[in-house]
């Protein structure tokens, strides 16, 4: 059994469990509230890209998680909520060749309508350190945050 140590949360406040038969062309189930998924590689790795597959949960997750703690961040940096509620987050999570086996790099991009360039730099980047994906990945994928004028 492999353990890894770093910060942990001093409560737990909720699991995710997930059973996986298959990999990457395989089926995913998990539970309260149900989800099932099946899986497929994508075709600019040689699948049928009829699934769902690994890299975009990663990005969902990622995006959503990112966009909640904007949410902190604000509170902190007094940035109005009904500014926040128009905000988007593009994630962007890239799987590539590392060695003998592969990596992943990721993209966030942050569009923050109404708010000045330096607060929501400054909103970003505290979002940054708020996030538990962000703080989970942070020296292990390597990753660019942007704030943007606007994604289409």
């Amino acid at each position: 059994m492999s353990t890894y140590t770093g910060k942990e949360p001093s409560n737990i406040n909720y699991t995710a469990v997930a059973e996986v038969t298959g990999g990457r062309n395989g089926h995913a189930d998990s539970h309260e509230p149900d989800l099932s998924l099946d899986f497929d590689t994508p075709v600019a790795m040689g699948g049928k890209g009829q699934g769902t597959n690994p890299e975009q949960l990663f990005a969902l997750g990622w995006g959503a998680c990112f966009q909640s703690a904007m949410g902190m961040a604000g509170k902190e940096l007094r940035v109005a909520a009904t500014k926040l509620a128009r905000s988007r987050v593009r994630t962007s999570i890239s799987l590539g060749d590392e060695g003998e086996s592969f990596g992943i790099k990721a993209k966030i991009e942050v569009s923050l309508p109404g708010v000045d360039k330096e607060l929501a730099q400054r909103l970003v980047d505290r979002t940054q350190e708020l996030c538990p994906y962000s703080k989970a990945t942070a020296g292990n994928v390597p990753t660019e945050v942007l704030v943007v004028d606007s994604i289409d």
